[in-house]
């Protein structure tokens, strides 16, 4: 669109947005959290578009001068790492709760044609999981030890070696989104088929319960977090593939920023998914009470953080804007 017909057609917008700010003209919070929010907009798109032009100066005038009229009494936090995770994040996983859901339904689609497989080709498993995997776990099932794979390492040298190649599954899914958002459904899929295929194989064994109980100790948040790589690898793709009103390459600038906080969010999980699995789940003597309390409290920790708080923040965040907006008004 020509800097001339963007003006056109936005400047009764921005003339009544100024009208609000000088208090001549009075609008619900509501509709002006709105008109708020469009201005910004219109900066984002103008600065993509028209840079060091007037129209970009003008917006980002009147953005400014909201903004301070706004969060004039407020102040900056101290600490930016608690910012991050209690706020900045939140408010971008928000944004992303579509790709979030596609990256958990690939993975349990293929999670399931994992277990099918597995069930119709008794070589299927090995082809997966490799002939040592299978035949050791064979080994520690003659044994009476099912999950004695969880106890073969040192607990801190496993946390370290656990942590570490789960951050790199996690990398992967999240880089390969450069390759339009195939690569990452990849890495899903993949993942995804490994674990129906290794589940089947203990049902077939008799033994679902005892692995599916000892797995999801850790597994509860490390494969959920994997997922969540999942989301961000997403973002990444569909900001190449989906550009909006921005250049193609503003547009994949955007979704790097917006997938890495997304990724740098999921560190401290993986922390606690290693810990978990280096230091709980070779515990395999454990009542079962107490280890559906460390699965049951995981995933209650996950779905809160990444579904239901983020829309607590958004929605807190936007009558904060409204109210702040309506005493800008009346003042």
């Amino acid at each position: 669109m020509r800097e001339a017909a963007f003006v056109k057609k936005n400047k009764k917008k921005w003339l009544l947005f100024e009208e609000v700010l000088d208090k001549t003209t009075q609008l619900s919070p509501d509709k002006l959290s709105d008109l708020y929010i469009e201005i910004t907009d219109d900066l984002s798109y103008a600065k993509t578009f028209y840079p060091n032009s007037n129209t970009a100066l003008y917006l980002n005038s009147i953005a400014s001068s909201a903004h301070q009229k706004i969060y004039k009494t407020k102040k900056e936090g101290k600490n930016r790492l608690i910012t991050f995770f209690k706020t900045e994040f939140p408010l971008e996983m928000y944004t992303h709760q579509k790709q979030l859901l596609i990256a958990f339904l690939v993975f349990v689609f293929f999670s399931i044609v994992g277990a099918y497989s597995a069930s119709t080709d008794g070589d299927f498993v090995r082809l997966i999981m490799g002939d040592h995997y299978v035949n050791m776990t064979l080994e520690n099932i003659e044994k009476g030890d099912p999950m004695a794979v969880y106890k073969k390492a040192g607990e801190f040298d496993m946390f370290i070696g656990i942590t570490y190649n789960n951050i790199m599954v996690a990398k992967n899914a999240f880089v390969y989104g450069m390759l339009f958002s195939v690569g990452t459904l990849f890495v899903m899929m993949q993942n995804g088929i490994m674990f129906g295929s290794f589940l089947y194989f203990f049902y077939d064994k008799g033994l679902f319960w005892e692995a599916s109980r000892t797995i999801w100790i850790h597994g509860a948040i490390e494969i959920s977090v994997i997922i969540i790589a999942g989301c961000a690898g997403m973002v990444l793709g569909n900001g190449l593939l989906f550009t909006g009103t921005y250049s193609r390459l503003e547009s994949f600038k955007r979704s790097v920023k917006a997938g890495l906080k997304i990724m740098v969010s999921t560190i401290p999980f993986f922390i606690i998914a290693g810990f978990l699995e280096g230091f709980v789940t070779r515990h395999t003597e454990m009542p079962n009470w107490l280890a559906l309390l460390i699965i049951v409290s995981s995933f209650t920790l996950i779905i809160y953080y990444y579904v239901i708080y983020p829309r607590k923040i958004y929605k807190r965040k936007q009558e904060e804007i409204r109210n702040n907006l309506n005493t800008t008004k009346t003042n």
